[in-house]
């Protein structure tokens, strides 16, 4: 074999290894992504069920109900549209109320349904969290900037 040659193969099973590590890179962080969607976007947009996502929104007045198990909160997310009903097992953050933003993390169901695996919720009055405060200004109902205008620091 020529010298050539040999760099011609070295080359080639280079670019063939960084190919392959440059795939399981993009496989890794795609597998890892989690997106965020408001209700409106579940109701609009393609959600694939079983796909690790958030929404957010606020936690619809009345909506809080708790099985007898004590464990297991059933709950409503809206975006003042539409509303997305969540299943959660586990311990609520204290903050945790009706009328208060919300990110939940889970899946979606089949039947529409989302069942969370975590529950965050805002840790002030003047906080809320970036996805559900822009969800809210696309949908005409975000309230916070004149909530805040006159706080003094």
């Amino acid at each position: 074999m020529t010298r050539k040659r040999q760099r011609l193969v070295v080359l080639l099973l280079a670019l063939l290894l960084g190919g392959g590590a440059t795939a399981l890179v993009l496989n890794a962080f795609s597998d890892n992504l989690v997106f965020f969607y408001s209700p409106t976007d579940l109701k609009t947009k393609q959600v694939p069920v079983g796909r690790s996502l958030r929404i957010g929104g606020l936690v619809e007045e009345g909506s809080v109900k708790r099985d007898g198990d004590g464990v297991t909160i059933h709950f409503i997310v809206t975006d003042l549209k539409n509303t997305v009903p969540v299943t959660y097992s586990g311990v609520l953050p204290d903050l945790f109320r009706e009328g208060q933003g919300v990110v939940a993390e889970g899946t979606l169901a089949a039947d529409g349904g989302f069942t969370a695996r975590s529950v965050l919720a805002k840790h002030d009055e003047k906080y809320m969290p970036r996805e559900v405060a822009e969800a809210l200004k696309k949908s005409g109902e975000w309230r916070g900037d004149e909530a805040t205008t006159g706080a003094t620091p």
